[in-house]
């Protein structure tokens, strides 16, 4: 591990502990204060137990994925809440964005449910309406077209079934039936394994700091011990001192163990995060892409809804152009005629 001093200085742990024994040696009280400032990692931020770069501090990080603003590079900190009491995993808020996908494409299938439903209405009231007696004395060719237009209703209504009928298989359905109930089961493991390692996180940091804090006080043991030694206020002072160097020795180590313990466990949560948040990211794609191929579908069904409604009224558009009131009345005429002899002036 590699330490950073406000300066700019850089420092291994190996040095850290060199330089304790060789300050120890020396008994030089002073710097040993600066080896325990160096120790409290203020170059370094904490956050839920995660370690970030100070602002400026360090190489500038490049995106993994540049311009393409993928999950894997902006999910890194906790969100606070808008109360700001409690923090949300970055994780969390992607696989909330999973949950949100499903329970919008499953409003989407209840819209496309209501349109149906509207539908079939539609058609019924049509195909009713067909039926109807209003003007059925209606005679010549009006009256043709008037009959072609109300079984143009019926066929119209036949359009309008087969459409809420389309709409059931090839858009309703599709957006209810994609991912299942195990889509969930899946999320919630994602969420186990990420949450798994943040807990293996928290419990390596807390060894950390623990260790950090032994330090810290063998340091200051030693300290302590050789001010005696100067001041001649014990005779043991130099064999505790070569105790108290043996312990910080041994402190340093422990403390370079657990933060290599520390960072591979950080590691492994880093890959596990790039991996997972990949997947969900391939996974709100694939979601997209479904629904707009099916809410595309639903506009092609609803061009040929009225490609054949269209269809049907093209019969009454012609028999309406046929229309002749001459004929009209001359058939009328010859059905209904009293009689063509005419009236005269009486003659006496």
């Amino acid at each position: 591990m590699v330490l950073h001093g406000n300066k700019g200085s850089t420092f291994s742990m190996q040095q850290l502990v060199f330089r304790t024994q060789s300050l120890a040696h020396s008994f030089v009280s002073s710097s040993i204060l600066v080896i325990i400032t160096l120790c409290s990692f203020s170059f370094l931020l904490q956050i839920n137990c995660v370690t970030f770069p100070l602002p400026g501090e360090g190489p500038e990080q490049q995106l993994l994925k540049p311009d393409e603003w993928s999950y894997c590079d902006y999910f890194w900190t906790d969100k606070k809440d808008p109360q700001g009491t409690t923090s949300l995993p970055g994780f969390e808020v992607l696989l909330q964005k999973q949950l949100k996908g499903k329970q919008m494409q499953k409003e989407m299938s209840e819209f496309i449910h209501e349109r149906i439903k509207i539908e079939e209405e539609y058609a019924k009231n049509l195909s009713k309406l067909s039926l109807s007696p209003l003007a059925a004395q209606e005679e010549g060719t009006l009256g043709e077209a008037w009959t072609q237009l109300k079984k143009s209703l019926h066929d119209e209504a036949e359009v309008h079934l087969k459409f809420s009928n389309k709409l059931h298989s090839e858009v309703e359905k599709p957006l209810l039936t994609f991912r299942g109930d195990n889509f969930k089961k899946d999320l919630k493991k994602y969420d186990h394994h990420i949450a798994d390692l943040r807990k293996q996180l928290a419990s390596r940091y807390a060894s950390v700091e623990k260790a950090r804090k032994a330090l810290a006080d063998r340091q200051k043991d030693l300290e302590v011990k050789t001010q005696q030694l100067e001041i001649k206020l014990s005779n043991k002072t130099e064999e505790d001192i070569k105790k108290a160097r043996r312990k910080s020795t041994q402190a340093g180590d422990d403390l370079m163990r657990c933060v290599d313990l520390y960072n591979q466990t950080q590691s492994k949560w880093f890959e596990e995060m790039v991996t997972t948040s990949m997947e969900l990211e391939k996974l709100e794609v694939e979601r997209i892409e479904w629904i707009q191929q099916h809410l595309r579908q639903y506009t092609t069904l609803r061009h040929e809804t009225d490609m054949f409604n269209q269809s049907t009224v093209e019969p009454v558009d012609q028999l309406l152009q046929n229309v002749d009131p001459a004929k009209d009345r001359e058939l009328w005429v010859k059905e209904n005629n009293t009689g063509e002899v005419r009236p005269v002036d009486m003659d006496i």
